[in-house]
């Protein structure tokens, strides 16, 4: 019987992908960025939770986001496809990081109040709707050619790490001091943003249209045009709206767990360290073959991962649900992440990445509205059971309405 010679080859396509100073490059500063958010996500949510102890506060955390990534993203995506990627994502962590800092002097100072972190949320919101599509845009030009779905992994595992690492140092900073995590926030954007100043394009983007107002909305009718994306990241936005429970994290630490800040950071964390390990299996084993019905398998697990969760009192159970759920959610991101880009050409890939973020944030952002709404009106539990049902009801409907995406074979 012949060796198995895959294992090498996966290692060595992940050693050539670390090993490419480009791909390194936004490999660091993509997880320092969103370390940096997943520490804004305890530090913000904890401090407005003491602050109100209203639930629907915590669901306007999100709406406040949302709404600034609703009005800018078109327009941040024409960008990403006019100027340079790397100086766009540059840009938008320098602000998300003076923003931060500003939040930490307030802190220290003691003169902080809901409506100073609401508007900092917005400013996140708004930096976010610009990295968001031009960061996406830019990692088919800084990975090697052929290596998109390993690099696709990768990104995400650096993403995880982050997420692990995140909210945990989040709440234990928060222990010292509501400004400490803020402080550290600021420190994690500044350096992301010198990272991808010296990032090198071998090919970089150059437009080739003038700027209109028709171009705009380009990436609407490109994805309209394409059942599979379309169905993808619809699948995302309605799965993940109705399922999402990260909003009330904090009540089920306090209220429901007993616990304090440093448990909503294992909370908050726990889906990370699922999600890493499937990131970094699927960086060395790629999905070869029924892409699209694993996706949609994917999410099914996410919803009934999310209805276990909804109704756990103990720690341990919670944190293998969440774990669960973020292993889940990351084999349907790395699926449609790897189809949206390999079926858009280059000069397009800022505009329909700005549809994608669009769906995407609306999923997560709105989703914590919905929660917050959901939770304020019956309670954090059947809050969280109602939207794991809707999320494995939205899987199973989206399977008849897209049966072009159910049947994609291969990322190619």
């Amino acid at each position: 019987m012949p060796p198995d010679s895959s294992e090498p080859r996966a290692s060595a396509s992940s050693l050539a992908l670390i090993g490419h100073r480009p791909f390194l490059l936004y490999f660091l500063a993509r997880g320092f960025s969103e370390f940096a958010y997943q520490m804004a996500a305890v530090a913000v949510g904890w401090q407005i939770y003491a602050l109100t102890g209203n639930p629907l506060d915590l669901g306007l955390i999100g709406l406040f986001q949302f709404i600034p990534t609703a009005a800018l993203v078109f327009i941040a995506g024409h960008a990403a496809d006019r100027y340079d990627r790397r100086r766009v994502v540059q840009i938008c962590q320098w602000a998300a990081g003076l923003t931060a800092a500003l939040l930490s002097w307030g802190s220290f100072a003691g003169t902080l109040g809901t409506a100073e972190i609401f508007a900092a949320v917005a400013v996140f919101g708004a930096t976010t709707a610009f990295e968001g599509p031009a960061a996406a845009a830019l990692l088919p030009g800084v990975a090697p050619a052929g290596l998109l779905q390993r690099a696709t992994a990768l990104s995400t595992a650096a993403f995880q790490v982050a997420m692990i690492s995140g909210p945990a140092l989040g709440g234990l900073a928060y222990l010292a001091s509501s400004g400490v995590p803020y402080a550290l926030m600021a420190a994690f954007w500044f350096f992301a943003a010198l990272l991808n100043g010296a990032i090198m394009l071998e090919r970089p983007a150059v437009a080739d249209e003038p700027p209109t107002f028709g171009a705009l909305f380009d990436g609407i009718r490109f994805v309209r045009r394409n059942p599979a994306i379309l169905g993808s990241i619809s699948l995302d936005l309605f799965a993940v709206l109705l399922g999402g429970a990260t909003a009330l994290l904090p009540i089920y630490a306090r209220d429901i767990l007993q616990a304090g800040p440093w448990t909503l950071g294992v909370l908050r964390g726990a889906p990370a360290v699922g999600a890493l390990l499937m990131a970094t299996w699927l960086a060395r084993r790629t999905i070869e073959s029924r892409v699209g019905l694993r996706m949609f398998q994917a999410v099914i697990v996410f919803g009934a991962a999310t209805l276990v969760f909804a109704v756990s009192r103990w720690l341990w159970l919670s944190v293998v649900a969440l774990v669960i759920l973020g292993a889940a959610d990351t084999v349907s991101m790395v699926i449609r992440i790897a189809l949206v880009q390999l079926a858009t050409p280059d000069s397009m890939r800022g505009r329909v990445g700005a549809v994608n973020f669009l769906f995407v944030n609306a999923s997560y952002q709105l989703g914590e509205f919905e929660s917050g709404v959901t939770a304020a009106l019956f309670g954090a539990i059947p809050a969280v059971a109602l939207g794991g049902i809707g999320t494995i009801a939205v899987a199973l409907i989206w399977m008849k309405l897209f049966p072009a995406l159910r049947k994609v074979e291969r990322l190619e």
